[in-house]
C-alpha cells in the first residue's frame, strides 16, 4: 500500500505565548462532530489561538496566520468561529476585503446550523439567520452571534465584539483597522481576540497592518501575539519541489504537483515565490510610497538661493490621535524644482496656539496653509482666522486632495521636480513611508513605515498647496 506524500505540517515560523491550557482540542472535536475534520497543522494553529493563561484569558490577544492560498485556512476560521459561537457565546465580527469573500465565509458556516447537513443540536440554538447580501449574520440562544462584512463597505455594523476576524489581511489598511478597533473597547466577555489570516502582501496590496503585526510578532515586542507562517526566507529555486512541500501544508491533500507546476509556468518568479511559497517581499523593502534612490537624487547641496517671484506654502499634518503634528514648507520659484523642508515636529500637549501664532506672523509671506488630520484641524483653522490669516489662504484638505498631494509628490520625486536639503527628519519619513489606501477607488496617501510619516505628509500638503493655489501674498520672501 502506497502512502501519498503531504506538505509539512510544521510552520517555518512559530511564535506562541506560554499557555496553561487550551480549548483547541475541544474546538477540533466539535468541528469533527459537524463533519469538519482538521488537518494536523490546522489543529496546531487552533490550539494556539485558543490557548489560555492562569486567569483563563486568551494567551494571544492577536493571532496571525500566513499561509499560501488554497491550503485550508478557512477551515481553521470555521472551527474557531463555530466554537466561539456555540460553546463560548462570543460576539464575533468576520471581515474580508471583498463582499463576495465575506459571503462565501458565511455560507460555509451557516450550513452547520441549517439545511440537510446541519447539526441538530446547533440548529436548536438558532434564534435568527440573516441572509441579506452584505448583512449576513447568525444569532444563537446562548448570546453568541456573528456578523459578516466587507471592509470596503464599512466593516463593523454592530456595537461591540469579543472577536474580530480579518480575513484577506494582506488588504487590511490602517484606516480600516482604526474604524474597527473601537468596536472592541467594551467587549462583552472582556476576553478580546483579533485574528489576522492571509498571504504575503503583493506590491499592489496595502498590507500595512499585516506587515506591522508580523514584525511585532517576530521581534517579540508583542508578548500576547501568536504567529504561524509557512514560507521561504528568500525567492531561491522556485522549481524545487521540496520547497513546495515545505511551504504548503495542504500539498497532497488539497493541492497537487500538477496544479503547482501550472502556476510555476504562469506566474513570475517572484509572484510564484510570494503566492505559492509564502515569501514575504517586505524582507527586501516592502511597499514604499517613494523611491529611496529617486529621493536621494533630489537632494540639493547647497540649496539654491531665493529667486524673484518665489511663492511659499505651509503644510500641517496632525497625527491620528491629535497628540502631535508636523509642519513643513514648500517654496516654488518661477522656474525649476520646488524646495520642500520640514520645519518642525511638535506635540499638542500645550495646545495649538503657538503653532497658529507662528503661521499668522507669516501671513504676508505664505500663499496658502494646507491642513489635514482628524483632530485639531478645525481648532487650528479657527485660530488662524481669529488671528487675521486670510480665509482664502487656509485649506483643510479633503481625502481627494490628500490623494492628489501624495500622487503629486511621488511624480515630483520621480521626475526631479522636487528638491530637499537632506534633512534627516524629512528623509527618514520619506523613504520609510508606505502606501496607505484611501477609499475604494485606488487612491493612496502616505502611511507609517519604520518611522512616522507626518513630515513627508505635511511636505506633500505644502507642495500641493504651492503648486495649485492662485493666491498671492502681500509681499515676496522666502521664509521657511
Amino acid at each position: 500500500m502506497s502512502c501519498t506524500r503531504i506538505g509539512s505540517q510544521e510552520p517555518r515560523i512559530t511564535v506562541e505565548p506560554p499557555q496553561v491550557d487550551t480549548d483547541g482540542g475541544d474546538a477540533a472535536w466539535l468541528a469533527a462532530q459537524c463533519g469538519l475534520t482538521l488537518d494536523e497543522w490546522q489543529e496546531t494553529v487552533i490550539r494556539s489561538w485558543l490557548g489560555r493563561d492562569e486567569y483563563d484569558r486568551y494567551t494571544s490577544i492577536s493571532c496571525g496566520l500566513s499561509v499560501p492560498r488554497q491550503n485550508g485556512k478557512n477551515a481553521i476560521l470555521e472551527a474557531r468561529e463555530l466554537y466561539g459561537l456555540a460553546v463560548l457565546g462570543e460576539k464575533i465580527l468576520h471581515t474580508a476585503h471583498r463582499v463576495d469573500t465575506a459571503r462565501k465565509s458565511f455560507l460555509r458556516l451557516v450550513k452547520y446550523f441549517e439545511g440537510p447537513g446541519a447539526n441538530p443540536d446547533l440548529s436548536e440554538m438558532v434564534v435568527s439567520i440573516r441572509k441579506t447580501n452584505g448583512q449576513e449574520s447568525i444569532a444563537l440562544s446562548n448570546g453568541g452571534s456573528i456578523e459578516f462584512s466587507s471592509r470596503v463597505n464599512g466593516g463593523a455594523r454592530g456595537s461591540t465584539y469579543d472577536v474580530v476576524v480579518f480575513d484577506e489581511a494582506q488588504e487590511l489598511t490602517d484606516d480600516q483597522m482604526e474604524a474597527i478597533m473601537s468596536t472592541m473597547a467594551a467587549a462583552p466577555s472582556g476576553n478580546r481576540q483579533l485574528i489576522f489570516t492571509g498571504t504575503p502582501p503583493s506590491p499592489v496590496s496595502p498590507g500595512t497592518v499585516f506587515r506591522k503585526k508580523r514584525k511585532t510578532a517576530l521581534s517579540g515586542d508583542d508578548k500576547r501575539c501568536c504567529w504561524h507562517e509557512w514560507s521561504v526566507a528568500e525567492v531561491g529555486d522556485v522549481s524545487d519541489k521540496e520547497r513546495w512541500y515545505e511551504t504548503n501544508p495542504g500539498m497532497g491533500i488539497r493541492l497537487d504537483e500538477d496544479f503547482t507546476e501550472s502556476e510555476l509556468n504562469t506566474l513570475s518568479r517572484e509572484g510564484f515565490a510570494r503566492e505559492r511559497l509564502g515569501w514575504w517581499s517586505d524582507e527586501a523593502g516592502g511597499n514604499p510610497a517613494l523611491s529611496k534612490t529617486k529621493w536621494a537624487e533630489c537632494e540639493a547641496n547647497p540649496v539654491p538661493e531665493q529667486t524673484d517671484g518665489e511663492r511659499v506654502a505651509y503644510g500641517v499634518k496632525f497625527a491620528a490621535d491629535g497628540q502631535s503634528y508636523a509642519l513643513s514648507a514648500a517654496a516654488k520659484p518661477k522656474d525649476g524644482p520646488v524646495l520642500v523642508e520640514c520645519l518642525e515636529v511638535g506635540t499638542t500637549s500645550n495646545g495649538t496656539t503657538a503653532l497658529a501664532n507662528w503661521i499668522i506672523e507669516r501671513k504676508n509671506v505664505c500663499t496658502i496653509c494646507v491642513i489635514d488630520g482628524k483632530s485639531n484641524t478645525a481648532t487650528l483653522e479657527r485660530k488662524l482666522l481669529d488671528g487675521g490669516f486670510p480665509r482664502r489662504g487656509i485649506k483643510v484638505a479633503s481625502p481627494a486632495e490628500v490623494i492628489a498631494a501624495a500622487s503629486m509628490t511621488k511624480d515630483a520625486v520621480d521626475e526631479g521636480a522636487l528638491i530637499h536639503s537632506g534633512q534627516p527628519t524629512l528623509t527618514e519619513s520619506a523613504v520609510a513611508a508606505q502606501k496607505r489606501e484611501i477609499g475604494s477607488g485606488g487612491g493612496w496617501g502616505f502611511g507609517d513605515g519604520e518611522v512616522p510619516c507626518g513630515p513627508i505628509e505635511s511636505a506633500s500638503l505644502a507642495l500641493w498647496g504651492v503648486k495649485t493655489t492662485k493666491r498671492r501674498p502681500g509681499r515676496k520672501a522666502r521664509s521657511l
